[in-house]
């Protein structure tokens, strides 16, 4: 999902103090992004910039070179700068892909500003994503878990996972708490795979303004007649009060609905595969179920779906024995970042009982994404339920014919057809 509070737990386990940045040798900068080659672990072509630890250089799409964080320790330092801006209309800002930088022109709420705009936004929406609140959402995300198993059980194995389960289950909740009806969801699924995957700029633009005509006409339909979720709340006190106007809200509409099914989905169907992939941990889970919510902890570590978290420096800064200057471009590898053997010992295998919670999977700082304790909790119920329900769950195809997502968007699985 977005952004959360910046507060989270301590950590239990105290990260090394890293060294200063040492130059690694290559004839020329790493390009990124890359693809994995396999879906739960960072392209092997990134296995350098963990040598090179915590800062260096690679590549984008056209050729500019900007700085890459891949250590942990510095990464949360660098997250927390405010000489590192969100503002993605900055002309100086990095853009990974070409259509990205093609379609640069317009302000993304919350996760493209900084603040105080982003502390405004912010303000406005962090009492509808608090523990409290999500606990209070359970039982529904346990109904709408149980619903779904139920009309794969009856339609019988084989399934495919993504399109029958891992999708609808976010989809359908982030639809009730804001209160955009559920009947929708081919289209702005579509949309969101538009505005996410591309493949051209024209494809993000064109999803971007069908968004916004649909939040319009759904924003003057509850003017009309309200309903009960938080887009009603901000309509009656943001919109009404002149806190926000018309387009701000449809921006942040439009953030919302994307980041709260497109993230988890894709954790729920990689996760699934990585489960599936590791029978060792996947039966200690199955004996201890009350081991899920440090294995949420982990496979967000382990699976870091988001990589690649992107800023611009406003002045200079110093760090890890470098300079970065105004105007480059800094890109948080986060795949990277939360392999540091550093902070966590044997950083390539899936353990249970370490102590992940201070990943940075959901970023760090003031963008640290908002809609986190939804996200551990709709992750928590689906994939107890999942494989509570069939526990002879199983890929249905050979692993190297199960399509993932390239490295130029959020990483998860095309499909996942299972059999049980």
């Amino acid at each position: 999902m977005t952004e959360t509070p910046a507060t989270e737990p301590a950590a239990t386990e105290t990260p090394a103090t890293e060294p200063p940045a040492t130059e690694h040798v290559t004839t020329e900068p790493i390009a990124f992004p890359q693809d994995r080659t396999c879906p739960y672990h960072p392209p092997t072509a990134y296995d350098p910039l963990r040598e090179a630890r915590p800062l260096s250089r690679i590549s984008l799409f056209d050729g500019r070179g900007v700085w890459v964080v891949t250590g942990h320790t510095t990464a949360r330092e660098l997250l927390s700068d405010p000489r590192l801006s969100s503002d993605r209309t900055r002309p100086a800002f990095p853009s990974p892909t070409e259509r990205l930088a093609a379609a640069r022109n317009r302000r993304v709420a919350l996760l493209g500003l900084d603040d105080p705009e982003h502390h405004a936004q912010r303000r406005m929406l962090v009492p509808s994503f608090t523990l409290k609140r999500t606990a209070a959402l359970r039982p529904r995300i346990q109904e709408t878990v149980d619903r779904l198993l139920g009309r794969m059980a009856a339609q019988g194995p084989p399934a495919e996972l993504v399109n029958a389960f891992a999708l609808p289950v976010p989809s359908m909740v982030i639809c009730a708490l804001l209160g955009v009806p559920y009947t929708d969801h081919d289209f702005f699924e579509e949309q969101s795979r538009r505005l996410l995957r591309g493949p051209a700029a024209a494809d993000i633009e064109n999803a971007r303004d069908q968004l916004d005509a649909y939040f319009g006409s759904l924003i003057d339909r509850k003017q009309r007649d309200p309903g009960d979720g938080l887009l009603d709340e901000l309509i009656h006190d943001q919109l009404r009060e002149g806190t926000v106007d018309r387009q701000e809200l449809i921006s942040l509409a439009t953030i919302l609905l994307v980041a709260g099914h497109e993230t988890t989905a894709n954790m729920i169907s990689l996760g699934t595969f990585t489960l599936l992939r590791h029978p060792e941990q996947l039966a200690e889970l199955r004996a201890d179920p009350t081991l899920m919510p440090a294995a949420v902890e982990e496979l967000l570590r382990f699976l870091s779906i988001a990589d690649g978290l992107l800023r611009v420096a406003t002045e200079d800064i110093e760090v890890a024995g470098r300079t970065i200057r105004a105007d480059e471009g800094v890109v948080f590898s986060t795949s990277v970042i939360n392999r540091d053997e550093r902070t966590f010992a044997e950083p390539d295998a899936l353990d249970w009982h370490r102590s992940a919670r201070h990943h940075v999977a959901f970023g760090f700082g003031i963008h640290q994404c908002l809609g986190q304790n939804l996200a551990r909790a709709e992750m928590e119920i689906a994939l107890l339920s999942l494989f509570d329900r069939f526990p002879g769950l199983r890929l249905a195809a050979p692993v190297d014919a199960i399509p993932f997502k390239p490295g130029d968007t959020i990483q998860g699985m095309l499909e996942l057809p299972v059999t049980w």
